[in-house]
């Protein structure tokens, strides 16, 4: 096996698009390496790199944020199982007001569903005395 791999191999084995990771390139959330010819080649480690990319994607994380997580890594040498555990330990918190979101959306989902933008007087259990009316229109306790 080659130290490096090319950009369709690393698309093929880490299941994300050649023009995906050619845009995480450019935001530097990866590097590669260019050969005589001009074609992108990557180290082996960048698999990780991506799939770390892919599940912080995954859990809200915008490129921005995982980009900040990623210069946390060493630089030095090939992240260790340890170094990436530190880095998503501190998620848990966001997954954990994720899930609280989203079982609050399906515990309002038959009563709020019918409302749209709750801001309807009618609905008295999530918008009592039409509170999100006064902060403006549209889907305000949905928008933060």
């Amino acid at each position: 096996m080659d130290s490096v791999l090319t950009i369709g191999e690393v698309a093929k084995r880490s299941g994300v698009a050649s023009s995906a990771l050619r845009f995480y390139e450019e935001r530097g959330l990866i590097a590669s390496v260019r050969a005589g010819s001009g074609h992108r080649r990557y180290p082996r480690a960048v698999l990780r790199r991506i799939a770390f990319i892919v599940f912080a994607q995954k859990i809200g994380l915008g490129l921005d944020e995982i980009a900040v997580e990623l210069s946390k890594l060493p630089a030095d040498r090939v992240p260790s199982r340890q170094d990436w555990a530190r880095l998503s330990g501190a998620w848990k918190k966001r997954i954990d007001q994720r899930i609280a979101e989203l079982e609050r959306l399906r515990a309002g989902l038959t009563q709020c569903i019918g409302c749209g933008c709750l801001s309807i007087d009618k609905c008295s259990l999530a918008n009592p005395a039409d509170r999100a009316g006064r902060r403006g229109a549209g889907p305000r306790y949905w928008l933060g």
